[in-house]
């Protein structure tokens, strides 16, 4: 997870899209249409405009989770060891945040999910062999200790989605953002999920540097009453209904200095997560992972409807964001962004856009949906 000063924010973003956009006007120009003459003059086109979409490769389908039914209580003591947990499978171990392009993360992460008429139950297991935290005020900023975090997007329309952040002391931070940061949208750290409950368990001493940790592991409650204001969904859910989820840990390189733990100098956090974002951003609810609710393992995962469309539709977005910011308007065709999609449209005013391909559409809020027909 990156989320640091509004300053650091913004040159990310900047790094990430707009360096970005003119080396993929380029890229474009040459794969789309290479040939000369027209081929030359689209290239010089798109990269003095910078409207070109990035043409990075599709992203894999996002991890997806049975959660089934709990077939018996949980004690939350952070320890996974009651029998409902040993029914169920582990996630796959988490990687680092851009997918396989980074290395393989130093220390194996996982995670299980049940759930019941009451609460989503989430259990993790963190290897850690230096296992420390220092931040024990509730809605302290928890990844400036290593932590375990807990992304949910109940509707799946990438907007009004929860956050909650855990280190190994058992301190909270739980938030709202009814925006990604990328559309401006401003973090409520006042939101609280209401009757939230989570345990931590440490496997080994905690900032104890004279011995080596095996980890700590968490188990985490959260009651559809306490998140019911922002599923827009059946909260319960029903059986099938399908979630956006993801699991992130933050992880700082760790040093022993005058027999104390402290960050090494000069070093960033390592972010290792259950699905892969593609980039260092876990505000992208649409590469979320898929968790779906079942009664048993029998009932069986279905596909996420529409990724395709959805990864098409978020360059649509970029590209409208970009022609904006020259042109001072939103584009109301395809052609205005140099893109050619089967299937795509644009409508536009002065105030907002929409695109679409097929039953899938985005607006200028980068907010997603599946009409009925």
């Amino acid at each position: 997870m990156l989320r640091r000063a509004a300053a650091d924010f913004a040159s990310l973003v900047h790094r990430l899209h707009l360096e970005g956009a003119a080396a993929d006007g380029f890229a474009i120009g040459v794969i789309c249409y290479g040939a000369p003459g027209g081929g030359l003059f689209m290239v010089a086109s798109l990269l003095f405009l910078g409207f070109a979409v990035r043409q990075e490769p599709l992203l894999p389908a996002p991890r997806s989770y049975l959660c089934q039914r709990a077939s018996g209580a949980i004690v939350l003591d952070g320890r996974l060891d009651e029998a409902a947990w040993a029914r169920v499978p582990f996630t796959d171990h988490f990687v680092d945040i851009e997918g396989s392009r980074r290395p393989t993360p130093r220390f194996r992460t996982r995670a299980k999910m049940l759930w019941d008429d009451k609460y989503l139950y989430i259990g993790a297991e963190l290897e850690e062999p230096h296992v420390r935290a220092t931040l024990s005020e509730r809605d302290s900023v928890i990844f400036h200790d290593n932590d375990f975090e807990v992304f949910m997007d109940p509707d799946d329309d990438g907007l009004m989605y929860s956050e909650l952040e855990m280190n190994a002391l058992n301190t909270t931070w739980d938030l709202l953002l009814p925006h990604p940061y990328r559309t401006g949208g401003p973090a409520l750290t006042g939101w609280d999920i209401k009757g939230l409950r989570t345990a931590v368990h440490v496997d080994g001493t905690l900032n104890d540097s004279r011995d080596k940790d095996r980890g700590w592991s968490v188990e985490i409650a959260i009651p559809w009453s306490g998140i019911a204001e922002i599923c827009h969904c059946a909260c319960p859910p029903r059986l099938g209904d399908q979630w956006r989820i993801n699991f992130s840990r933050v992880e700082w390189q760790t040093r022993v200095s005058g027999g104390k733990y402290e960050t090494v100098p000069g070093t960033r956090e390592d972010n290792w997560v259950w699905s892969p974002q593609g980039a260092v951003d876990m505000h992208i609810p649409d590469r979320w992972g898929v968790l779906q609710f079942a009664s048993s393992a029998s009932d069986g995962l279905r596909p996420l409807d529409g990724w395709m469309e959805r990864q098409e539709l978020s360059r649509v977005w970029e590209a409208e964001g970009r022609f904006r910011r020259q042109t001072g308007r939103w584009a109301s065709s395809a052609a205005d962004l140099g893109l050619s999609y089967p299937g795509l449209t644009l409508y536009a005013t002065p105030s907002l856009f929409e695109a679409a391909i097929g039953r899938f559409h985005v607006d200028e809020q980068l907010r997603f949906w599946k009409s009925d027909k």
